[in-house]
């Protein structure tokens, strides 16, 4: 195959660029630098500002782990929410997308991805240690998991249920309306907020 010849050094930096994003190729990446290229400095600017911004300025936050713009979250701030619920999710996306189905009060702990040996992951690399103190601290009553249905997701949920039955804390795990093998964040919102509401108590098996 032959290589894409670049008019311009700066063009083929920018392509590379933006080649790197996840699902984004050489000829999509084309794409995108050369409509940009058209749009006004001051577009480009504001676009640029909000991507470096981003990465220097977005928090963590200390409690649950989600992206926020302060110490504390929206969320966890937010004193009309269950505090003495906590759903446990992989990431920042399945926070959003159990947020969209409007059906859950409660508050979340983003473990920041799950056990996978295969790739290297195992607890201590996760929000693992955080949930368990946070747990141990008082105040929580119950404690939902709610990772994907894959073999890593009931590997971590298993590893989970583990650590937190000498709390004595109610632990339960979203109902299998989730199919078996599917991401959480691609779930549908109806299926998703019916997972969370039919949720059932973990058994170990």
């Amino acid at each position: 195959m032959l290589q894409q010849q670049y008019p311009s050094q700066l063009l083929e930096k920018a392509v590379s660029e933006f080649s790197r994003l996840p699902g984004i190729g050489r000829k999509t990446a084309l794409r995108l630098v050369l409509w940009m290229l058209r749009q006004d400095d001051a577009d480009v600017d504001k676009f640029a500002e909000a991507v470096s911004r981003l990465k220097h300025e977005v928090r963590y936050c200390s409690v649950c782990h989600n992206i926020s713009d302060s110490d504390v979250c929206p969320i966890c701030s937010d004193p009309s929410r269950d505090a003495s619920t906590v759903c446990v999710v992989e990431n920042i996306q399945d926070v959003m997308a159990i947020e969209n189905t409007q059906q859950y009060r409660g508050l979340y702990h983003v473990l920041g991805g799950i056990i996978s040996p295969m790739d290297g992951i195992g607890p201590s690399d996760l929000e693992i240690d955080s949930l368990i103190e946070r747990v141990k601290a008082g105040g929580v009553n119950e404690v939902i998991l709610a990772l994907s249905p894959t073999m890593e997701g009931d590997t971590t949920n298993f590893y989970l249920y583990r650590k937190l039955a000498p709390t004595g804390v109610k632990v339960s795990v979203i109902a299998r309306g989730v199919a078996v093998g599917n991401e959480l964040e691609y779930t549908d919102e109806v299926t998703l907020g019916r997972s969370i509401m039919n949720r059932t108590l973990f058994e170990e098996k």
